[in-house]
């Protein structure tokens, strides 16, 4: 079982909460003006920073709409996954388990995030480099589970397969559940 993180200092708490202001004060002016309407200084003002501290936290306006914070804690549940659990049943539980988790007002700006995600045709491309971005994260994080394969292209093999089931699944889908759950067990059941 492995320590828990410390608690990040104030410098990465300010940044934490920065960008998390940053990110609902675009979802909320994308909401009401329309994506194409909203610009980067109208986010800025809005967060109160200026156009240059945006370009640090978000390469562009588009990665506003992406929720890639999930994404740490999720690989962290799924390390600490029970050992009883398969692989794909413990990635699976690591998303609900980290979505569950989410207050009120989070899973909100997640779900609104989703759908602009998918509907904003300039972000389109986006979350598919993400989702090929995670293989890596996924790759890492089989080497400590118990039954995961060995080989670091066995392991890379079947974090590629997890992730597209994840595509295939949630395009479309604002947060876990099904078809995401639903699509995970199969792939479980398939490979066992």
């Amino acid at each position: 079982m492995t320590a828990p993180e410390p608690r990040p200092g104030l410098r990465e708490r300010k940044k934490i909460q920065t960008r998390a202001r940053i990110r609902r004060e675009a979802l909320g002016l994308i909401q009401e003006q329309g994506y194409q309407a909203t610009t980067v200084e109208q986010i800025s003002d809005a967060a109160d920073i200026s156009p240059r501290t945006f370009s640090r936290y978000f390469s562009t306006k588009e990665a506003v709409l992406l929720s890639v914070d999930h994404i740490p804690p999720i690989i962290e549940a799924f390390i600490a996954a029970p050992a009883h659990l398969s692989v794909i049943d413990a990635y699976r539980q690591a998303v609900e388990t980290t979505f569950a988790a989410l207050d009120d007002d989070a899973r909100e700006e997640a779900i609104v995030g989703q759908r602009l995600m998918y509907s904003v045709p300039e972000a389109a491309g986006l979350i598919y480099t993400e989702y090929v971005r995670l293989i890596g994260p996924i790759t890492d994080a089989l080497t400590q589970r118990p039954d995961a394969p060995t080989d670091p292209v066995e392991r890379r093999v079947l974090a590629g397969a997890i992730v597209g089931v994840l595509i295939g699944a949630s395009h479309g889908t604002p947060l876990p559940g099904d078809p995401i759950s639903t699509s995970l067990r199969v792939l479980d059941r398939m490979l066992r």
